[in-house]
């Protein structure tokens, strides 16, 4: 029987710090203190939640829900992230799809993927040193129709289910969900930042009420936080692996420079 042992959750892009430059000290400091708490749990897997900037996935081809099988990805280097590969690990991902299909959730299993921004980052920023395997797991929310609020967190716990009934004994497992929070991108809104938002989203989750935001709808999200606002069902896959968890706010900057609203927090498991 594995065990998930952490989850986190962590805005997924850095940018310039020209204007914003104790702001964007608060923000690497928080990343860099994921990174540590991550570390001091030992993880032999990571499960790393977010989504396609339609680099992998596109109009063409509008997938909800996949998972990276391979052995190993090679990151793209947008925005400003190396050209690096980092190991997967084929076995728990298959087996997740697999477990996954028999709890009516039909994910796709991606061989030839190149990991944008939204997870390279998160992974130089957790794992620079490309000791631990990952996996990615992949949430639209760049393209109609995205999953709902409520299903990806429903999936968090067939991630749950998975792990402590079909891995190793004594398995250890992160789970980190990126994006967000609230952003507009490419709309008249860009450069908003909801704050009452994103203060009460991280709230909510640290204090154990991640179901309450699980009962949002994707279009509630959109009209508060905007279209990257969506990102979050990613973060409610993480506390849907780790459910009824209560945390601690790690970091949260609004930054209408970097239009986004900057934040990370950490869940602990309820044994």
């Amino acid at each position: 029987m594995g065990k998930i042992v952490g989850g986190f959750a962590t805005s997924h892009v850095l940018f310039p710090p020209n204007g914003v430059e104790d702001q964007a000290e608060r923000v690497l400091a928080g990343m860099l203190r994921i990174r540590e708490q991550i570390r001091a749990l030992k993880p032999d897997l990571i499960v790393l939640a977010g989504a396609d900037h339609l680099n992998n996935f596109n109009l063409a081809m509008q997938v909800t829900l996949a998972v990276g099988v391979a052995d190993a990805f090679t990151t793209l280097g947008d925005s400003g992230a190396p050209v690096v590969t980092f190991r997967g690990h084929r076995p728990f991902a298959e087996g997740f799809v697999r477990h996954a299909n028999r709890r009516d959730f039909e994910l796709v299993q991606m061989e030839e993927l190149r990991p944008d921004h939204g997870i390279a980052i998160p992974r130089l920023i957790v794992d620079p040193a490309n000791e631990v395997p990952v996996v990615p797991v992949y949430i639209n929310a760049n393209m109609p129709v995205p999953p709902s609020p409520g299903r990806c967190y429903r999936l968090g716990g067939v991630l749950k289910e998975f792990v402590e009934t079909g891995r190793p004994a004594d398995e250890r497992i992160v789970v980190v969900g990126t994006g967000g929070l609230s952003h507009w991108l490419c709309l008249p809104e860009q450069g908003k930042v909801a704050d009452a938002f994103d203060r009460d989203f991280i709230a909510r989750m640290v204090d154990g009420r991640s179901e309450e935001l699980a009962a949002l709808s994707a279009e509630d999200i959109l009209e508060a936080s905007g279209n990257g606002g969506l990102e979050l069902t990613a973060w409610l896959f993480m506390a849907g692996a780790v459910p009824k968890a209560r945390g601690e706010a790690i970091y949260y900057e609004p930054i209408p420079e970097w239009i986004s609203g900057m934040g990370g927090l950490r869940l602990s498991p309820v044994d």
